[in-house]
């Protein structure tokens, strides 16, 4: 790869650290400059500047920058990039607001400027491979999609509950390993922590084409777990998210003589697979792909308003949760 872009970070957080490391090694890009008004106290930068303001950042020349500031400034920052031609790679989730979401879509889409929602379970290996699978008909017709999310309290979240934070991986995974949009999703939420947002949900959805979702996501279990299932007329996919596996549990396609199971009109157990896929970082993978994208090569980002559309759920579990009542989301924002 020649070209070389001018990229710059904006956050230097549990999760901007990260980024700093991947962009600093990136191929193709040089990492020109870092935000944090709190500095660089723990040498995270890589050896970039470390600048106080956005202004700055945008004097350097950039062609993109990575959005990995709290999630109550994104729609600030973000719009200052788009204001000033810059293509960006927004942290999940894309605002802490759906009008929010919709402003960061309406700017940067009015300026043709390439720009992407930092989801990166979408460059999760399991994920990947569970995706390409169910796109080439493995499972059959799909009949539910289930995620469990639950781990100890991240005090690196603060101005956010677990529904914007960590729910929207969930969200946004299930949307896109079906190719499927919500449309409707009711929920219950409690906060145990002292905190003013909630720290755990529970939601059942229904998906466009029939498919049923749940998700229990929460911030109060000492078992850190990251499981999606996927069941449907052929078997069960299970991906384990932090271990990168996937697995395949068949129905059987052994008739049995045995009465009693015989009688039973629904499946039993069949085989099971465990794939070996390659496992790269997805943190860099989803750097790879936003690279491309700017460069103007096809690269299967997490536009906008995937993004924003994520938001929107998210917003619609927290309305169930608050009105206890389902609620129905349109289906025509959906599109794009």
């Amino acid at each position: 790869m020649t070209a070389v872009l001018k990229a710059g970070l904006i956050g230097l957080g549990s999760m901007g650290r990260h980024h700093a490391r991947v962009l600093a090694s990136l191929d193709g890009v040089t990492l020109v400059g870092v935000v944090d008004p709190m500095g660089d106290k723990n040498g995270w930068a890589q050896g970039a500047p470390v600048l106080s303001t956005v202004e700055e950042l945008l004097a350097l020349g950039i062609d993109y920058a990575v959005v990995a500031c709290p999630t109550g400034l994104h729609e600030e920052v973000g719009l200052q990039l788009a204001d000033a031609g810059v293509c960006a790679l927004i942290e999940k989730p894309l605002a802490d607001t759906v009008e929010g979401a919709r402003r960061l879509v309406d700017a940067f889409e009015s300026r043709a400027l390439v720009a992407g929602v930092g989801h990166i379970e979408r460059c999760n290996p399991a994920l990947l491979s569970l995706r390409s699978r169910l796109e080439a008909g493995e499972l059959g017709d799909v009949y539910q999609v289930v995620t469990r999310r639950q781990g100890p309290f991240p005090h690196r979240i603060a101005d956010v509950g677990v529904v914007k934070d960590l729910a929207t991986h969930d969200i946004d995974l299930t949307g896109w390993v079906t190719g499927q949009t919500y449309t409707s999703i009711a929920a219950h939420t409690v906060s145990k922590s002292g905190r003013p947002h909630e720290d755990m949900v529970s939601a059942v959805g229904k998906l466009s084409d029939g498919t049923i979702v749940n998700h229990l996501v929460n911030w109060l279990s000492p078992l850190k777990e990251r499981f999606t299932s996927v069941t449907g007329e052929r078997g069960c996919f299970i991906a384990d998210t932090l271990t990168a596996d996937l697995t395949f549990h068949s129905n059987a396609a052994v008739t049995t003589e045995w009465e009693a199971l015989r009688a039973f009109r629904g499946v039993s157990e069949g085989d099971m697979i465990r794939y070996a896929i390659p496992k790269r970082e997805p943190l860099l993978v989803e750097h790879e792909l936003f690279r491309d994208a700017v460069l103007g090569e096809p690269a299967d980002i997490c536009t906008l308003r995937q993004g924003l559309r994520t938001v929107e759920v998210a917003a619609s579990v927290l309305e169930s949760a608050a009105s206890g009542v389902t609620v129905r989301l349109d289906t025509d924002s959906a599109a794009g």
